[in-house]
């Protein structure tokens, strides 16, 4: 299942007023401009092309890093890794230099979302307790709103689902029901949450889901859902689309 996130449009400003009569170029008091007034603040001394592609490729690589939760790199090392392989040296095989950064980043992302995990954890604690509410072996919770009637879908089906998904605090990050629309798409093709409990429920069922983050995107995330966040649903199954 797959959340879009539609970007807020940009609002253009108000028209700006038009500059009064009596601040005429010809009448406005000049004022004193000081030496390197009209340099760019912050601009990088880059004397030719390599030295901005250079630079470029610094910020290209920090940000992408900076992205996937990382806040430290060892920027000396870095550079020398650059001359290593400029040299022909390189200190790490292939599959070490995969092992190294796959390795450090799930560790950062883990990092990223452990707040995100306790608050979920804390929250299904206490849910579980709370009458009708069910937990399966893998730590799943859900109630019935609606019993349904119907059959039962494999993982090898196509289902018909009507759902609005929810963070903790109540906000909505997606939801058919809004717009209106059902999602149509193979069980197996959902988070981990949704396959465990689409296969238990009849055609005409409606549930609220409470999905632990390693039965939902886990350390990843995705667009609004935060790492390590645990998730609310409640899904309605419309029906088995043959």
């Amino acid at each position: 299942m797959s959340f879009q996130l539609t970007a807020q449009a940009t609002k253009k400003p108000a028209n700006a007023a038009k500059p009064s009569n009596a601040a005429k170029p010809s009448t406005a008091a000049k004022q004193t401009q000081k030496p390197g007034a009209n340099k760019v603040v912050g601009a990088a001394p880059f004397k030719n092309s390599l030295d901005s592609f250079s630079y470029a490729v610094g910020l290209s690589l920090a940000s992408f890093y900076k992205d996937q939760g990382v806040k430290e790199i060892n920027s000396s090392l870095v550079l020398r890794a650059l001359n290593d392989v400029k040299n022909g040296k390189p200190q790490l095989s292939e599959e070490q230099i995969n092992t190294c950064i796959m390795g450090y980043m799930q560790a950062a992302k883990s990092e990223k979302a452990s707040p995100n995990k306790k608050e979920g954890e804390i929250f299904l604690a206490e849910n579980k307790k709370k009458p009708g509410v069910i937990t399966t072996a893998s730590g799943l919770q859900y109630s019935i709103i609606k019993e349904g009637t119907g059959a039962k879908p494999s993982a090898t089906d196509q289902v018909k689902v009507h759902y609005t998904g929810s963070l903790l605090d109540g906000t909505i990050f997606d939801s058919s029901v809004q717009r209106g629309e059902p999602i149509v798409m193979g069980v197996n093709r959902f988070i981990v949450g949704w396959i465990e409990a689409l296969q238990m429920m009849p055609v005409g069922s409606k549930w609220k889901l409470f999905i632990p983050s390693e039965l939902g995107y886990g350390d990843q995330g995705s667009g609004a859902i935060q790492p390590g966040s645990t998730l609310i649903f409640e899904m309605e199954l419309l029906d088995i689309v043959k």
